[in-house]
């Protein structure tokens, strides 16, 4: 059984609310975790007399980060994974403007050329993933017109 093109951009609606929903969850979780992070980082380092550096716990917290942002990914349902992907390159903006600001250094001190080409390699991968984003929303939004 087929469904209505009404049916249809209902669908997308719930789908785009969830991946607003998940959005937002994920945001909140990482802004906790941050705090986490300089807090057991902090403390850890006080426990051990300062013997052990924070950055290295902070760096513990963030490789289990990456494992446990690996399996969120990968358990997104692929109904929600286009709405939830084209949320998700809008924060690339944030990226941008990261990279315009790194580009933008001022030549004053010693060192700023690497700053101003990984800012501009980071500008243009950015800027290719907004561009695929809106691309592929586009395209996923034409699926739902009528033809005719």
């Amino acid at each position: 059984m087929s469904n209505t093109p009404q049916q249809l951009i209902e669908q997308a609606k719930a789908a785009q609310a969830a991946a607003d929903v998940a959005l937002a969850k994920a945001q909140a979780a990482l802004a906790a975790a941050e705090k986490m992070a300089d807090g057991a980082g902090a403390a850890a380092s006080a426990l051990t007399g300062g013997a052990v550096d924070p950055t290295i716990f902070r760096f513990a917290i963030f490789v289990m980060a990456i494992f446990v942002g690996y399996y969120v990914v990968w358990s997104v349902t692929p109904a929600l994974h286009t709405p939830l992907m084209s949320v998700t390159n809008a924060i690339s903006s944030v990226i941008v403007v990261g990279a315009l600001l790194s580009v933008g250094v001022a030549l004053t001190s010693e060192g700023t050329g690497f700053a101003r080409a990984s800012g501009f390699v980071g500008l243009v991968l950015a800027s290719v993933n907004i561009f695929g984003g809106f691309l592929v929303t586009s395209r996923m939004l034409a699926m739902y017109k009528k033809k005719g």
